[in-house]
């Protein structure tokens, strides 16, 4: 690290008060000051929830569409036939096909960034498990990419739709957009992921459930928030 950045790196980190925890709007706004890359950083949340993945209806996965989008193009790709693939090419998805494609995956060609399939391809695309599944692509009816709405599929995706998936140790990644988004863009979004989250909380889960949620851009410091406040924004 040059001394340049390492500067720049430390005064973002002395903004951050590391034992406190901020009301969201708060957090926010210390994320977006912190902020020193030159490139447009990605604002990141993780959620410690209380939640034990080896259970199966503690092992929360679904999908939430942001309202502003992720701030990134999404090449989609789509596993269709006849009138299933004419709907997913009128739907804007950047590739359409069956065998062939699996045979170019096959070969180790992966400029795509989501897999969407109707559930009669799925027997051809199984031999694709080990390439597809390492890259988190893998289609899967759990979070609506096994579909037989192929519309409404890769338009969502390419509106700004994020998966999410509990961890082994309870944790929770997602984006909620760019630090170019700006503070009121980023807090709707957020809001639709903390929502989201909140939702699904399993029936079985004891404690507490939020145990700790924290923001941070893809160079910044890590804000932790206050989670005995943070679903009052939901209000």
């Amino acid at each position: 690290m040059s001394n340049n950045i390492g500067k720049k790196y430390k005064a973002a980190f002395s903004k951050v008060d590391r034992t406190k925890k901020y009301k969201v709007e708060e957090a926010l706004k210390l994320a977006l000051e912190a902020k020193f890359a030159k490139f447009d950083e990605t604002v990141d949340v993780s959620f410690n929830l209380g939640v034990d993945p080896k259970h199966a209806d503690q092992m929360l996965r679904g999908a939430i569409v942001l309202p502003h989008g992720t701030g990134k193009k999404i090449k989609v790709l789509v596993f269709a036939k006849g009138e299933k693939a004419s709907e997913a090419e009128k739907a804007g998805a950047d590739y359409v096909g069956a065998e062939d494609l699996v045979e170019k995956i096959s070969g180790g060609w992966l400029d795509f960034d989501a897999v969407i399939a109707t559930p009669d391809m799925m027997k051809i695309i199984s031999k694709l498990g080990k390439v597809l599944g390492t890259k988190g692509l893998m289609p899967n009816p759990k979070v609506g990419t096994v579909t037989l709405d192929i519309e409404r599929a890769v338009k969502e995706h390419k509106a700004g739709r994020v998966e999410y998936r509990t961890e082994k140790t309870g944790i929770i990644h997602t984006v909620i957009g760019k630090t170019s988004f700006g503070h009121d863009k980023l807090l709707e979004n957020f809001k639709a992921v903390l929502s989201e989250i909140n939702r699904v909380k399993p029936a079985s889960a004891k404690g507490v459930y939020m145990k700790a949620i924290t923001l941070s851009t893809t160079m910044g410091p890590g804000v932790k928030l206050d989670t005995n406040t943070v679903l009052d924004i939901l209000n």
